[in-house]
């Protein structure tokens, strides 16, 4: 189990079956407080610039040294759109207009959404910052399938791509 005390009382958690139709819940021994482990979810950009994809280099784990589109989660408070265009900013210095919502993503055994958007560069000038090794536009033809940082990167760049022609 991932967590052993409840965050009301203190209590330890324990695994309990709630619905048959359900799985095990995290549930408090001393108030019964039944303790979700929610999702995270993450806003990301696909930006095309003249020149091509904006990409990083991660210099961050999970996926040091692989390549992504920007993007991180969303604060509570903050709306997905809101998130991406702000991960942008913080990531690669460029403003965004969202175009259109490309997709959703989620794997059975990771705890995070991933909601992705086509971007335009609207200001800023393309560099890195604090969590980016490098920034690189890839032509479609040039991105580094083998290199790349998550099972969204790669199946996000993949529809991209197959709706570019």
């Amino acid at each position: 189990m991932e967590y052993s005390f409840c965050p009301k009382c203190g209590g330890a958690l324990e695994s309990r079956l709630l619905k048959t139709s359900e799985p095990a819940r995290h549930v408090c021994k001393l108030c019964d407080f039944v303790f979700f482990l929610d999702p995270k979810v993450a806003a990301c950009t696909i930006i095309h610039q003249p020149g091509g994809i904006v990409l990083m280099q991660r210099a961050i784990e999970p996926g040091y040294g692989k390549w992504v589109f920007p993007g991180g989660y969303v604060d509570r408070g903050e709306t997905v759109a809101d998130a991406a265009v702000r991960e942008a900013k913080e990531e690669v210095n460029l403003e965004v207009r969202l175009i259109s919502l490309l997709g959703v993503y989620s794997y059975r055994h990771s705890p995070v959404i991933i909601i992705v958007y086509l971007a335009e560069a609207v200001g800023g000038l393309l560099m890195g910052a604090d969590e980016a090794l490098e920034v690189r536009l890839f032509s479609p033809e040039s991105i580094p399938w083998d290199e790349l940082a998550f099972p969204s990167t790669q199946e996000a760049l993949r529809q991209y791509v197959a709706g570019l022609r």
